[in-house]
């Protein structure tokens, strides 16, 4: 996605600020809830909340939908998922902050809908990793629609940290919940197919070798910047080639100011 070629952007500056605001702000949030659940769990202890888990096909069960994703059954659970929230979180805020804020409704009901459509009866499902996967295929995802380079850079580092993922929406592994992880992962992919204009590309030049037009309208374009290179009849040549029969000739470098 890109904006029209006419956008104004920003004052460096001011877009440095701006940048490091709406990243600092996908931070604090990323770890505020990382806090809630942290503060969940030391409760798990004198609290019995096995109510709120999924229990797949039971009316009950479906109190999980919402409360599931904050349980975690030990310390290497709830560490494991922190630290993807935290990156994941971070990167999906940073990057796409408007999708990632409609999307995660949609992650939090697809996670607790795959485990209570998909999981055995009897069975308690909870976790955040549902969230995790949908964060990561949403921002891997957009990458693949969008196809700028902010959101190509964004899916090659989800994809280098938990690539993994792509893999553990399916049965694998005795106690894990795939289910869920599948179930997160559809509502990623699904956010990313609605929103995926929601968050503009910040405005930046284009230069003329991006553009598909006539080699006049490109250095109309082109003017006075100093990141233009020139055009290909002022680059010196060292050698003409003859033609039909004539002597070449070897051309001199051109001195600046001449």
């Amino acid at each position: 996605m890109h904006l029209s070629d006419d956008a104004v952007p920003l004052d460096p500056h001011a877009q440095r600020a701006a940048d490091r605001r709406r990243w600092l702000g996908a931070f604090n949030l990323s770890l505020a809830f990382v806090l809630v659940l942290c503060v969940v769990f030391a409760l798990q202890s004198s609290i019995d909340l096995r109510a709120w888990t999924v229990q797949p096909w039971s009316a009950a069960g479906l109190l999980g939908l919402i409360g599931a994703p904050l349980l975690h059954g030990s310390v290497e659970h709830i560490a494991a998922n922190a630290i993807s929230l935290l990156l994941l979180g971070t990167l999906a805020g940073g990057m796409y902050p408007r999708a990632s804020a409609r999307a995660l409704p949609l992650m939090w009901l697809g996670s607790g809908l795959g485990a209570w459509l998909l999981g055995e009866a009897g069975s308690h499902h909870l976790g955040a990793s549902g969230l995790t996967h949908g964060l990561m295929f949403l921002v891997f995802v957009l990458g693949l629609l969008r196809r700028d380079r902010p959101a190509i850079a964004a899916a090659m580092i989800a994809f280098f940290l938990y690539g993994g993922m792509l893999l553990t929406v399916f049965p694998r592994e005795a106690g894990i919940s795939w289910q869920a992880h599948l179930g997160g992962a559809i509502g990623g992919v699904i956010a990313a197919a609605l929103w995926r204009r929601l968050d503009p590309q910040a405005p930046r030049r284009m230069y003329s070798w991006e553009l598909e037009e006539e080699p006049r309208a490109m250095e109309a374009r082109a003017g006075d910047d100093p990141l233009e290179p020139p055009s290909p009849e002022e680059v010196p040549v060292l050698w003409r080639r003859p033609e039909q029969g004539d002597v070449g000739t070897v051309l001199p470098f051109r001195r600046r100011g001449e």
